[in-house]
């Protein structure tokens, strides 16, 4: 089913990247005669060191920052969800074609609603923090899962408002000057930050959640640190939190049923697993 099959993660960098240690988990977890490698590829050669692995007996890849958009131009096929953002994070080698896929958007779905529950994003306003290609995929995850009104908040307007304009969105998505924190978290349930800010090596991500109602909920798609500044004040202002670690184990289960023919579970097992590494780290 799998007798040395290879897949691989693909960045620049991509030193910081569990997900060879998340799928070589699922690997040993299943008993297949497989890997999974990361490969740092400048932004350069990613064509020609995509169009190289399935000669190497590569049957799929995870492509991460900054080459998500570069692969979905390069994709023969890809899905509805990697239409819609224009973003592909998982491909596929088949026969000679390069089949992409997004799997961020129902990894944010499962993720939310592990976490936070069914409908958490439907029950009220939610305000989404940056504009860049991960909150492409969180909006596409919002809309699909009903959310009634997404406020988009990002410190370049002229972003916002292009990502708010590329897509047909069924939910309304209204622009919030960034640092006008009262109108995006006033009667909001969810809040969703979809930057890089807070992670580790980058600045904090400085905001009030003054104007936050008790009841919502406060998401961070960082996941190194664990808990985030954002998350910890959110915490001690008594709203429940996600980190961006369920996100991570849960956009990855379709790649690797996609190249290994095993569908994984997200379990406590491997949650512990990746804690301890992002611990010692």
């Amino acid at each position: 089913m799998s007798s040395g099959k290879l897949a691989a993660v693909i960045g620049w960098p991509v030193a910081q990247s569990l997900s060879p240690l998340l799928h070589s988990y699922w690997l040993r977890t299943h008993g297949l005669d497989a890997a999974y490698v990361a490969l740092p590829v400048a932004p350069e050669n990613f064509g020609r060191s995509v169009a190289a692995l399935p000669l190497m007996g590569f049957v799929g890849a995870n492509v991460t920052v900054p080459h998500k958009q570069a692969a979905f131009a390069l994709a023969s096929t890809v899905d509805d969800d990697a239409r819609a953002t224009g973003a592909v994070n998982t491909l596929v080698f088949h026969d000679g074609t390069i089949n992409g896929m997004n799997t961020d958007v129902r990894g944010f779905a499962a993720s939310l609603a592990d976490s936070l529950g069914e409908g958490a994003c439907s029950v009220g306003p939610v305000a989404v923090l940056g504009a860049g290609g991960a909150a492409r995929a969180i909006l596409l995850a919002l809309q699909q899962g009903g959310a009634p009104e997404i406020r988009l908040v990002n410190r370049t307007a002229a972003r916002a408002e292009a990502l708010a304009k590329s897509h047909g969105w069924s939910a309304r998505v209204s622009l919030v000057k960034w640092g006008d924190w009262r109108k995006a978290f006033s009667d909001a349930a969810l809040v969703v930050n979809t930057t890089s800010l807070g992670m580790i090596g980058r600045p904090p991500l400085e905001l009030s959640l003054d104007s936050l109602p008790s009841q919502a909920a406060v998401a961070d798609i960082v996941y190194n640190p664990l808990e985030t500044a954002l998350l910890r004040q959110a915490r001690s202002r008594g709203h429940r939190t996600m980190n961006g670690l369920g996100m991570l184990m849960h956009q990855a289960r379709p790649a690797f049923a996609a190249w290994f023919g095993v569908m994984p579970e997200v379990t406590e097992g491997l949650r512990a697993e990746l804690v301890k590494v992002l611990s010692r780290a």
